[in-house]
């Protein structure tokens, strides 16, 4: 590994990290202004999460093996042109079906590049760095919440709806740039050949060892959390405490700063501690806080300390999570294993985002909670049950 390489990469997967996250994070809080401009009842807002998530596993599947054989490098590059092309596709979606085929488009490129970054960071650093690397390039998610989604939801009520969309397009296509002039195709075993018929041997393989299984669900589980209850937080803060999309936007800034401040270090540590603690307590952590959102959120200021709380238990989960599930495979499979713990997470987010709009109609946002902190919470006993930690790299 190259010291002055080092700067320029982490630059470039964090910048395409923190566009990709955002503009699909963002989808949540710019709910009320789409249901607004589209005239659409809120709750179909889940069919936009469900039509990315359904899209991005799908094509996930396909680009793990692929990435496995052309190497991570034309993948990042393959998916940040689509991802920008997608997103500038936006601005032609003035019907809410116009809108749900744009979300099915842009992931149709979040599957291209379904964990192509922690991919590459697993190709490029050494297993005791790989918590701090991964800390650093989703330290980019965290911030997102920062400054991306608050900024993109105060641009949506002053210009519309589309706006957001069309400035992480500028970004992603900045992305792009960056990896093609800035991260290498780093130096790991390829796999021999890429079909249909290898691919579906190799997932099978995967599905039928108990870590990889466990590490491939866990993103089904955490993924499913995480939609469950953030999909129609900001509705629940609209309807109960009269929150507008201003407020939203400060309460996800709060958090972002949560999830940035812990992140990095959280990764930094699991290199030290192990990935296992950090990903068993922040799940366990972030299931008490969603049971508790419900019950002792009384106002505003409460609301936004439990959130923040949520976002820093995130926070500390990510980066261990991606590095424990980098280092269980050798290279040649490391692409195939992330792309179906990706695909099964935007799965899981879809079933979630669509799942969230029912309870939430049914039960109001306590169906949601419960529902997220079965999901978090499950995550927790796979991983502690059946997935081994590394004592050190499995790159051969």
């Amino acid at each position: 590994m190259s010291g002055p390489r080092v700067g320029p990469i982490l630059g470039a997967l964090w910048l395409l990290t923190f566009a990709s996250t955002s503009q699909v994070l963002i989808v949540a809080p710019l709910l009320p202004a789409i249901s607004r401009e589209l005239q659409v009842d809120e709750r179909w807002g889940g069919l936009l999460v469900g039509a990315y998530g359904l899209s991005a596993g799908i094509v996930a599947l396909i680009a793990g093996p692929v990435s496995d054989r052309v190497g991570r490098r034309a993948i990042l590059l393959a998916g940040s042109a689509t991802m920008a092309v997608a997103l500038w596709a936006h601005l032609a979606a003035t019907t809410f079906p116009m809108l749900l085929v744009a979300r099915a488009v842009a992931g149709g490129a979040g599957g291209v590049l379904a964990g192509a970054a922690v991919a590459y960071v697993g190709d490029f650093f050494a297993y005791e760095r790989r918590g701090w690397a991964n800390g650093v390039v989703m330290s980019a998610a965290a911030l997102g919440q920062v400054l991306g989604i608050p900024l993109g939801t105060v641009l949506a009520k002053r210009v519309g709806f589309q706006a957001p969309f069309v400035g992480f397009a500028v970004l992603v296509s900045a992305a792009f740039v960056l990896v093609l002039l800035a991260v290498p195709q780093p130096d790991v075993p390829r796999s021999e050949s890429v079909n249909l018929r290898r691919a579906v041997r190799g997932y099978a393989a995967l599905l039928g060892r108990a870590a990889t299984a466990a590490m491939a669900a866990s993103y089904a589980l955490t993924f499913a959390g995480l939609a469950l209850f953030i999909v129609f937080l900001p509705v629940w803060l609209g309807d109960a405490m009269g929150a507008d999309e201003d407020t939203v936007a400060v309460l996800y800034a709060l958090g972002g700063v949560a999830g940035v401040i812990t992140t990095p270090i959280a990764g930094k540590l699991s290199d030290r501690y192990g990935r296992k603690l950090f990903i068993v307590g922040a799940c366990v952590g972030f299931a008490a806080v969603a049971l508790a959102a419900p019950v002792v959120a009384s106002d505003l200021r409460v609301a936004a300390g439990l959130f923040c709380l949520g976002m820093a238990f995130g926070g500390a989960r990510v980066p261990a999570q991606q590095a424990l599930v980098s280092s269980i495979v050798p290279a040649e499979e490391r692409g195939a294993l992330l792309s179906l713990g990706s695909a099964l997470g935007q799965g899981g987010f879809a079933v979630g985002g669509v799942l969230a709009g029912a309870l939430y109609e049914a039960f109001g946002f306590a169906g949601c909670a419960v529902a997220a902190a079965v999901a978090m919470g499950s995550t927790a006993v796979v991983v502690g049950a059946l997935v081994p930690e590394p004592r050190g790299s499995t790159q051969p």
